[in-house]
């Protein structure tokens, strides 16, 4: 079995994260940062799946309004699931991610932190709070989750 690679796809950063082997626990793995008006950064994504190593399959969080609706954003997270399996071969997975930056701004304050001091690391601790919850197997997948094709 190999790891998980989360994406907390957004307009100005994309959040990565990571399991280890046995699909056990997450990890922030780092940010990429979004130029504006640029193409989505797929082969920095898949770079940094690369950098990570063993990757089986990829968890993308679906930006899905308050009802559970599709967002205009939740057509681009397609197309580069699309990308992303058409060039690594791995499957990609959809996963709710309504409310998942507030969870991380929440899991900041509870450890004692401040939001503004780990500005840059909040998507990276998104990823991971998306993938440590389908790990733990509380995560809502989509309702079409499976192949970025599905």
């Amino acid at each position: 079995m190999g790891r998980l690679f989360a994406v907390d796809w957004g307009d100005r950063r994309v959040g990565l994260a990571a399991s280890d082997e046995l699909r056990i626990l997450a990890s922030p793995a780092g940010v990429i940062v979004r130029r504006s008006g640029k193409r989505p950064p797929v082969a920095e994504l898949l770079r940094r799946m690369e950098e990570i190593g063993e990757v089986d399959a990829v968890i993308m969080g679906l930006p899905l309004d308050g009802d559970g609706n599709e967002t205009l954003r939740c057509a681009e997270v397609r197309a580069v699931a699309a990308a992303i399996t058409a060039r690594s071969g791995r499957a990609v997975s959809f996963v709710d991610e309504r409310y998942s930056t507030a969870r991380a701004h929440r899991a900041v304050h509870e450890a004692g932190g401040k939001v503004g001091d780990h500005r840059h690391d909040m998507d990276a601790l998104t990823a991971a709070l998306l993938l440590q919850a389908v790990l733990d197997g509380g995560a809502v997948m989509a309702a079409d989750a499976g192949s970025a094709e599905g």
